[in-house]
């Protein structure tokens, strides 16, 4: 297996580096996010295991980039931000695991050895399913019940992301990061407004509803229980 480890953490990099290629990994040790970047998209690798806090490139900005450009190894944060609003937002981000320092070794390959049980996929994921309702990502389009939804831009981006995690609540901040690329407007109700137009087009017209408003925390899609 194939491991590299983004840290700017000089003590810190040596010793996760000594105890895995103790164990029989090979571990690339990079100091800055964007060279963790650049070497995860040009070269083979396994898994990732990175500090949230670099230069160049902090570790939530690395692996959106990597889960932008469709890069789906696993990623293991290993960083002292431990608050729960941390942990959140590394996995929300596209984490895998969240490990908070300091921490035992054997803790750290045990997670390993757990990531690397999980099946790879063989194939890209090009359609995204919940319940009744299809979404094409190659084609671009919607589908329920055999009956084609026709989405402008944002609606289409707005019901990928939904999809992509269904079963749990998106906030509406993390909605204009994602969707609008905005940072926390509390002025606009541009989220609202699309919510409400993509709901007119999904759900009204079908007996089960799958958008629902979780009030104070966001937007969620699911399956009828």
């Amino acid at each position: 297996m194939k491991i590299l480890l983004a840290e700017d953490d000089e003590t810190s990099a040596e010793y996760v580096q000594k105890g895995l290629v103790e164990q029989g990994f090979v571990v690339d040790w990079v100091t800055d996010g964007r060279e963790a970047l650049t070497h995860c998209l040009y070269n083979e690798v396994d898994l990732l295991i990175a500090d949230r806090m670099m230069p160049g490139m902090d570790g939530l900005s690395l692996v959106k980039s990597l889960r932008s450009a469709k890069v789906e190894l696993p990623v293991i944060f290993l960083t002292a931000l431990s608050d729960v609003e941390d942990r959140v937002d590394g996995l929300m981000a596209g984490g895998d695991d969240y490990m908070v320092k300091p921490f035992h070794f054997s803790e750290l390959l045990a997670r390993i050895t757990a990531l690397s049980r999980r099946p790879k996929e063989t194939e890209q994921r090009t359609k995204l399913t919940v319940h009744d309702l299809t979404l094409d990502l190659l084609e671009r389009t919607a589908n329920r019940q055999s009956q084609t939804i026709e989405l402008h831009n944002k609606e289409y981006s707005l019901l990928q992301l939904l999809m992509e995690n269904a079963g749990r609540v998106i906030s509406r901040t993390m909605i204009l990061e994602r969707v609008w690329d905005f940072n926390f407007d509390p002025g606009t109700t541009v989220v609202e407004t699309h919510i409400s137009k993509l709901r007119q087009k999904i759900d009204k017209p079908f007996d089960v509803t799958l958008l629902h408003t979780m009030r104070g925390m966001g937007y969620t899609i699911r399956a009828p229980r």
